[in-house]
């Protein structure tokens, strides 16, 4: 660290991980060891499976690939360097890659949200406007509205990361998680910050709180909607909204938790983190396809044809 102007120039971070107890640091390291040998190649099967399936070619499941897509980039921020810290004593992150770190983790946090909305559309109009389904969900307009997310997410991120190297740092340079966020940095920040501080808040906070809130009013409409349809297509639809609904609680919850309240000291984030970078995001598409006939077959044919060409 170098001082200048009564502001510390930091160079680096030291980051305190999830725990600094060896045995603990061990064990954790096998369970992520093990969830990602398990999960991440289930994420890859489902989009080889949408996209080497002309059956599965509906916009519902493009939409699907992409989001899978959007949770292996995800968890590809974090989630390397807080395994590799396991072994270290000494965990450092540099400034440059914390805030590398800090862009990717909120321009594609962003595109997810983003995305379930664009999700929640095509349910709208599938469920509402039937007829004019194949017109307005058609795929010019699905690549128009994946390309928004990415845009949006991009925007959101670039905002983010401006605001945040404009933080005057005064140390010490420690980090208490495992990874760089605007929360860890603002701790750190000197007097004189409350604006930058509120512009966080209001590109982050209040964003995840609208497309949580337009998320849960235009589900809550969907599933009125299908009291007036048969048994038969209520309990179709049902079955998808409710995967949609589990994502949207399972991705927002933990978002609002650490992003939704004023930037202060919040109890259990270590925790909350780690399910909202490393957990959830890769669990996402298999709520999708655990309740989805067509997809299910065609991954087990897939598979099926795999092991077959081995086994020749």
């Amino acid at each position: 660290e170098m001082e200048h102007e009564n502001y510390t120039v930091v160079t680096e971070f030291v980051l305190l991980g999830l725990s600094q107890n060896h045995e603990v640091q061990m064990i954790l390291f096998f369970f992520f060891l093990l969830f990602y040998m398990i999960i991440l190649p289930g994420n890859i099967l489902i989009i080889l499976t949408i996209q080497g399936d002309s059956q599965l070619g509906s916009p519902m499941y493009f939409f699907l690939a992409n989001l899978a897509f959007l949770d292996i980039c995800y968890c590809s921020v974090t989630p390397p360097k807080m395994v590799a810290d396991f072994f270290s004593h000494h965990k450092t992150i540099s400034y440059n890659a914390c805030m590398a770190q800090l862009f990717f983790l909120h321009f594609l946090g962003a595109a997810e949200a983003f995305l379930l909305m664009v999700m929640a559309y095509d349910r709208y109009v599938a469920i509402c406007k039937p007829l004019h389904y194949n017109r307005l969900v058609n795929r010019g307009v699905c690549y128009v509205l994946v390309g928004a997310t990415w845009g949006g997410g991009f925007i959101h991120g670039i905002i983010l990361f401006g605001l945040s190297i404009q933080l005057p740092l005064c140390g010490p340079n420690i980090l208490d998680n495992f990874f760089c966020d605007v929360h860890q940095l603002v701790k750190l920040a000197c007097a004189n910050t409350h604006v930058v501080e509120l512009l966080m808040f209001l590109n982050n906070g209040v964003i995840i709180i609208m497309c949580f809130t337009l998320l849960l009013i235009s589900y809550t409409i969907l599933l009125l909607k299908l009291w007036t349809q048969s048994f038969k297509a209520k309990n179709k639809v049902a079955s998808t909204c409710v995967s949609h609904i589990i994502v949207v609680f399972v991705m927002c919850g933990p978002a609002i938790y650490m992003y939704g309240l004023p930037f202060q000291a919040v109890p259990k984030e270590k925790v909350v983190a780690v399910f909202h970078t490393v957990i959830f995001p890769l669990t996402n598409p298999m709520f999708y396809t655990l309740r989805n006939k067509e997809i299910k077959g065609s991954m087990w044919k897939l598979v099926s044809k795999y092991i077959l060409w081995c086994g020749k």
